[in-house]
């Protein structure tokens, strides 16, 4: 079946063509009004943080294990069977104590030899010295007996230093840390039979990046941080070594620990953080609140509902916090959260204000006293 077009009148036609004039009007008026009148986005949400005053530390944090200051191995001096052991692990010794004691009856045996060859060349020796004053002995003979009575001496001195060396004694005061022998063994000279720790004071040696040297000294206070032990422990910069390890950059700081609850062991791991400058009552601000534009660093202050972008000069940073030297002022909202999509003078809404968090104590304030003998860089 074939449907014919329809053929609509002239007066039909018109009308058609003068409805579809008066709808593009009425749409080019609507999107000239849509361009005049453009939509506000609406404010961003962001958390702030006031700017605060407090202190700031400059402190080099590292890691190193606890060690002894004074520490020696004992060794046997001669041989000879192991005949007693008179001390054990964890033991406390003094310096010359007897630790252990080896057979010394060849030693004993030789010694007596030796005295009684030396006891005859002496009386030999005093019969002499009245005969040569009388001119009966040549000079060449009281001068040979006189040579073989100090030969003598110095082999029997000699076997009785060696004789003496079969009591083995302690080098220094101290813990015995490790015994390596058994009673019955036989030892030949230089076998190890125990070391000796003296845990007061205890150790640390960080190796420190060679660009941290003028920031350090002796004297500095540090905070020692030891899992183990259950805490923190003050300690004091000891010495700095004056030499740089061109292997590696670095240079060794030595640090004695306080523990006078004796917690620390030799062996203990520490996370150390030495504080070398204090400054007092600075504006900090928090570090995540941070924009870097082209090398330079700003933040945003909310200011009448909307964002002001500030350039900022920084000095100390610790942990979360950093010094702001200028560009915010102590109680400025700064954009902590949500600033990474802002402009200068975008609109925003608080949605969390949090006072700046106070700095986390480091170490104590004064130095610890002197003995009685003698890390990430945060900027």
């Amino acid at each position: 079946m074939v449907f014919a077009n329809p053929v609509l009148p002239p007066l039909h036609r018109a009308s058609l063509r003068g409805l579809a004039v008066l709808c593009l009007a009425a749409l080019g008026g609507c999107f000239s009004k849509a361009n005049d009148q453009p939509a506000v986005a609406p404010p961003a949400p962001v958390e702030v943080q006031s700017a605060a005053r407090g202190e700031m530390l400059a402190v080099y944090s590292g890691t190193a294990p606890i060690e002894a200051d004074g520490e020696a191995v004992v060794v046997a001096k001669v041989g000879g069977e192991l005949r007693q052991l008179l001390v054990e692990e964890g033991a406390y010794v003094r310096k010359g104590q007897v630790l252990a004691k080896l057979d010394g009856e060849r030693l004993r045996l030789e010694a007596a030899q030796t005295k009684a060859q030396l006891s005859k060349l002496e009386r030999d020796y005093k019969r002499n010295v009245e005969l040569q004053q009388r001119g009966l002995v040549a000079v060449s003979a009281f001068e040979n007996l006189r040579y073989e009575v100090d030969a003598a001496r110095a082999a029997y001195d000699l076997t009785a230093l060696q004789l003496s060396y079969t009591d083995i004694r302690a080098p220094l005061d101290g813990v015995v840390a490790e015994r390596f022998v058994k009673a019955g063994n036989t030892l030949n000279p230089n076998d190890k039979l125990f070391r000796i720790a003296d845990l007061s004071p205890l150790v640390a040696h960080v190796h420190v990046p060679e660009s941290e040297l003028r920031k350090l000294r002796a004297g500095q206070v540090a905070s020692v941080q030891v899992d183990a032990a259950g805490g923190a422990f003050q300690s004091i910069i000891q010495r700095i070594s004056p030499v740089v390890d061109s292997n590696t950059g670095t240079f060794k700081v030595t640090l004695e620990l306080r523990d006078p609850d004796n917690r620390l062991k030799p062996g203990m791991f520490a996370r150390i953080d030495i504080v070398h400058e204090r400054r007092k009552d600075v504006v900090r601000i928090a570090r995540s609140a941070l924009l870097e534009d082209d090398g330079n660093q700003r933040v945003f202050v909310v200011q009448a509902g909307k964002a002001v972008s500030r350039a900022v000069t920084l000095g100390l940073t610790n942990g979360p916090m950093v010094e702001v030297l200028s560009g915010v002022t102590a109680g400025d909202p700064v954009v902590v959260v949500g600033q990474g999509t802002l402009k200068d003078g975008s609109p925003v809404r608080v949605v969390t204000s949090t006072p700046t968090p106070a700095p986390a104590p480091q170490v104590v304030g004064t130095s610890p006293a002197p003995a009685s003998s003698p890390a990430t860089a945060a900027r």
